[in-house]
C-alpha cells in the first residue's frame, strides 16, 4: 500500500492531522494522528482502494472497520469512525499508548515468566470475548507486533486486518496470516477459535526463547516446548504451551484460564509425611466416633451389652451340652457305626481347619482394615468352631458305644513336665488341677454346674 502523499496532512477537513506513520503492512499503513475536535491521539489506518491489489484486500478492510465498530472491550482498541477520501479508505480508532512487544523482543532481553502469565491471563479474557459472539470473532493473526504492553503492564491486542467474524463451512476461506505463528488447520483455510489460542501459544513462547516459532525444537508437527525452554520455565508454563501448541485442533485446549490454574500443580507437591502412629490413633478415633454415632451408644453401654450377650451365649451353651448328655443315643451296628465314626471325624477335622485356622485368620487379616469388629469375630468363629467339634466329638463317641457329655475331654490332659503347673479350663472339659505329684483334683465343669442348677 502507498503512503499518504506528502501533502495530505490532515483528515475530515482538518478533524484529524497526521504526525507519523507508526507502522506498515499488507493491509494498509497505521498514522499517529491527533483529533482536534475531541482534542485527543488517534490511531488512522489507510487503506488505498484504487491501488488494492485484488478485491480481496478491499474486503479485508471494510471488514475490519466493521468488526471493529462492534467490538467494546478494554483490551481492545476503540473504534472512532471510518470515512472514504479521495479513493481512499481510513478507520479511525483509539491510540493505546504502549510498546509493540516485537520492539521489546528485539531489544532484549527476554519476557519473564510472570509477564508471560499475565499475557496468556489477558489474552484468555480478550479470546474469551471474540469467540463468545455469535458468530465468534478470530483475531487469524495474533503475534508480537499485533500486541501492545502498555505502562501498567497489561496487554492490549490491535490490527484486526485479518479477522474474520463469518464461519464459512462450504469452504472458500482465504488464508491470512504470518508464517510460524499460524495453527495447521489455518493454511487450509479453516481457521477457528482454536486458531488463535494457537497464535498466543507460539508468541508466548517466541517471547521467552527469543527465537521465532519456526526455528524452534520440533517434535513431528507438534513444537518441542519442553527442549525449547529447558529450565527456564515451570511445569505449569510447560504443560500450557504444550496444549495450546497442540497441531490438532480436536486435541488442543479451547481456553486458557484453566490452563494456568496452579491447584493441580500445589496439590500434587509432596507433603510431609504424619507419624504413623499418630495417624493409626486418628483412625481409631475416627472408626469409634464413627461407630458411636452409627448405633448411638456410649463405649460403657456397649461394653456392658457384649458382656451380657458372652454370658448369655455361655448359659445357652451349657444348656445345651447338659441336654444332649442327657439324650443319650444307642450305638449303631458294628457295620455302619465305624463308617459313621469316621464320616465324623473328617467332618470334625474340616470343621477345625475352617473355624479354627482359615476363617479366624482370615479375619484377622481384614481387621486390619476394616476395624476390630472383624477381629471379634474372630473369636467368635473360634468358639463356634469349638462347639461344633464338641458335637462332632460326642455324636462319634455315642456312634461308638462311648457316649460322652459334652465338654468331658477325650483323654487325661498331660501333667507330666510339671506336676505342679495348673491346666488352664478347656472350653471342652473342666479344669484339671495337680496340687502335688499323682494327686489330681477334677473341678467341676461348666456344663456340669450347669447341668446340676438345673437338676436341682
Amino acid at each position: 500500500m502507498p503512503d499518504a502523499s506528502p501533502e495530505v496532512t490532515s483528515l475530515r477537513d482538518g478533524r484529524y492531522v497526521l504526525m507519523e506513520r507508526l507502522g506498515q503492512g499488507s493491509q494498509g499503513t497505521t498514522w499517529d494522528a491527533i483529533d482536534k475536535r475531541e482534542g485527543r491521539p488517534v490511531a488512522i489506518k489507510q487503506f488505498d482502494v484504487r491501488g488494492a491489489r485484488a478485491w480481496k484486500d478491499v474486503e479485508l478492510a471494510e471488514r475490519e472497520a466493521r468488526v471493529l465498530s462492534e467490538l467494546d472491550h478494554p483490551m481492545l482498541p476503540r473504534y472512532v469512525e471510518h470515512f472514504e477520501q479521495d479513493g481512499t479508505l481510513y478507520l479511525v480508532m483509539e491510540k493505546i499508548d504502549g510498546t509493540p512487544l516485537s520492539v521489546l523482543q528485539k531489544k532484549g532481553p527476554r519476557l519473564q515468566e510472570k509477564d508471560i502469565l499475565r499475557l496468556l491471563s489477558d489474552g484468555d479474557r480478550v479470546l474469551s470475548y471474540l469467540h463468545g459472539r455469535n458468530p465468534p470473532v478470530i483475531h487469524r493473526d495474533i503475534k508480537p507486533s499485533n500486541i501492545i504492553r502498555r505502562s501498567n503492564g497489561s496487554f492490549a491486542f490491535v490490527d484486526f486486518g485479518a479477522v474474520r467474524d463469518k464461519l464459512r463451512p462450504e469452504g472458500g476461506s482465504t488464508v491470512v496470516g504470518t508464517f510460524g505463528y499460524m495453527a495447521p488447520e489455518q493454511f487450509q483455510g479453516r481457521a477457528g477459535p482454536g486458531s488463535d489460542v494457537y497464535a498466543l501459544g507460539a508468541t508466548a513462547l517466541s517471547l521467552l526463547t527469543g527465537e521465532e516459532p519456526e526455528n524452534l525444537p520440533h517434535k513431528g508437527l507438534a513444537v518441542d516446548v519442553k527442549a525449547a525452554l529447558g529450565d527456564r520455565a515451570s511445569a505449569r508454563l510447560v504443560l500450557a504451551l504444550t496444549r495450546m501448541l497442540e497441531p490438532n485442533p480436536d486435541v488442543r485446549a479451547k481456553q486458557i484460564a484453566p490452563l494456568l490454574d496452579p491447584a493441580p500443580f500445589e496439590q500434587a507437591r509432596p507433603r510431609r509425611e504424619e507419624p504413623r502412629a499418630r495417624v493409626e490413633e486418628r483412625w481409631t478415633q475416627q472408626r469409634q466416633d464413627e461407630w458411636r454415632a452409627m448405633w448411638d451408644i456410649d463405649p460403657e453401654t456397649r461394653r456392658d451389652r457384649r458382656a451380657r450377650r458372652r454370658a448369655q451365649r455361655a448359659d445357652r451353651k451349657a444348656a445345651r451340652r447338659a441336654a444332649r448328655y442327657e439324650r443319650r443315643e444307642e450305638a449303631a451296628p458294628f457295620p455302619i457305626n465305624v463308617f459313621v465314626a469316621l464320616a465324623l471325624s473328617l467332618a470334625r477335622f474340616g470343621v477345625q481347619i475352617a473355624l479354627q485356622v482359615v476363617v479366624p485368620i482370615t479375619l484377622t487379616f481384614l481387621s486390619l482394615v476394616f476395624g476390630r469388629s472383624l477381629r471379634r469375630a474372630a473369636s467368635e468363629v473360634r468358639l463356634i468352631g469349638t462347639d461344633v467339634e464338641d458335637a462332632l466329638e460326642a455324636a462319634r463317641s455315642s456312634v461308638l458305644g462311648r457316649p460322652r457329655a459334652l465338654g468331658e475331654p477325650s483323654a487325661e490332659p498331660d501333667t507330666k513336665e510339671d506336676p505342679r503347673v495348673r491346666v488352664a479350663q478347656s472350653e471342652r472339659g473342666p479344669r484339671v488341677r495337680v496340687d502335688a505329684p499323682g494327686e489330681e483334683v477334677l473341678e467341676e465343669s461348666e456344663a456340669e454346674s450347669a447341668r446340676r442348677r438345673r437338676h436341682s
